[in-house]
């Protein structure tokens, strides 16, 4: 009997493919320039970025053997398993740059909080799923998602990663238009938020991430120090005019003004080096890609296919929306990187992974 059913692989979704390849080909060749050497040899982050593409790959095709309706019933399991990561990382994981979020094993690094995002996912549109008879009408109906979002989520804040805590939440977020809940309710809702905030603000954020919120307020506070990143990164982004000034051409860039410029900051070195025209094609293939993946949901043959794609869409969607926000300088620098462009190989690995389930439903959404 066959792995996959012949009429999954007729169906395959090719237009989702080539909108995944041409990013992943345009934030390579960006990657190119932000590493490159006076040598002109590939740097040692190219390198890594090409063996997890590899890795990615080979992992993106394996999710496609096994029916994703199969992932509700070991949804839990599933996302029991994220949870076992993430309080491992707090038990064995290092203190680098400020959180404790990355696993080592001799040159292997992983980071378990972009895989809980995934398991998330799976776990709310599980629930979800179940509920739709009964509906989520009520606070109380809430009660359940949000322990489901709040354990990963809490447990990525006392790895003092803020980025990817409020990344999760935000994940979390995406399922909100499916709870018919009255307008009024929400306040409760809100007034918890705030009170969350300044919980956060008093007694877990450090002091340089309160730095870069203040110097998002306001920018010139601080230039030459917590403010400096994002200075340099309108600065590179607006030197780069309508066409850029070509690529491996962009002084920040090259002349290495533009701290972490192949990981956060990379969609500025694409602006400096490709102009306005050039972004609004890179942007222009997120939301092909993006939208491309709300009508994945849209035809699926069953409920929990529709949840776990809208799900899958967002993991994608949110660390995009910030990080481009973030280098605009229209949201604070809090080291989110953009999904299939930046560098990073837990980052490339789980978009790959979202991307394979999201062409997992797309196969078969013509199957009964």
């Amino acid at each position: 009997m066959p792995l996959i059913d012949r009429r999954s692989i007729q169906n395959f979704d090719w237009v989702l493919v080539g909108l995944v390849t041409l990013l992943l080909a345009v934030g390579l060749a960006n990657l190119h320039s932000a590493t490159t050497s006076l040598d002109g040899g590939l740097a040692s982050e190219m390198r890594r970025q090409l063996l997890a593409l590899g890795v990615g790959s080979i992992l993106m095709l394996a999710v496609l053997i096994v029916d994703y309706r199969h992932l509700e019933r070991l949804a839990l399991l599933v996302y029991a398993a994220a949870i076992a990561l993430l309080i491992l990382t707090l038990a064995v994981a290092p203190v680098t740059r400020g959180a404790q979020a990355w696993i080592s094993y001799g040159p292997f690094r992983f980071q378990p909080s972009e895989l809980a995002k995934i398991a998330l996912v799976v776990a709310l549109a599980r629930f979800i799923h179940r509920q739709a008879g009964t509906g989520m009408t009520q606070m109380r109906d809430l009660a359940v998602p949000g322990l489901i979002a709040a354990i990963p989520v809490g447990l990525i804040v006392l790895q003092r990663d803020m980025g990817v805590a409020l990344l999760t939440l935000l994940v979390a977020c995406t399922y909100v238009p499916f709870v018919r809940i009255r307008a009024r309710a929400w306040g409760v809702v809100a007034a918890a938020g705030l009170a969350s905030l300044a919980g956060l603000w008093l007694f877990a954020l450090k002091e340089y991430q309160r730095s870069r919120i203040l110097d998002f307020i306001d920018p010139a506070r601080d230039p030459l120090a917590s403010g400096y990143q994002a200075i340099q990164s309108r600065i590179a982004v607006g030197s780069g005019g309508l066409f850029g000034k070509g690529w491996l051409e962009g002084t920040q860039s090259q002349l290495h003004f533009l701290p972490t410029q192949h990981t956060d900051f990379a969609f500025s070195v694409f602006a400096e080096e490709w102009g306005l025209f050039g972004c609004m094609v890179v942007l222009g293939l997120y939301l092909s890609m993006l939208l491309w993946g709300l009508w994945i949901a849209r035809n699926s043959r069953d409920h929990f296919g529709a949840l776990l794609a809208v799900g899958l869409v967002g993991t994608l969607f949110w660390p995009a929306a910030i990080n481009v926000a973030m280098v605009l300088g229209l949201a604070p620098v809090i080291g989110v990187p953009l999904p299939l462009f930046s560098y990073g190989g837990s980052a490339l690995l789980v978009s790959l992974l979202s991307i394979g389930l999201l062409l997992n439903v797309s196969m078969r959404r013509y199957m009964f």
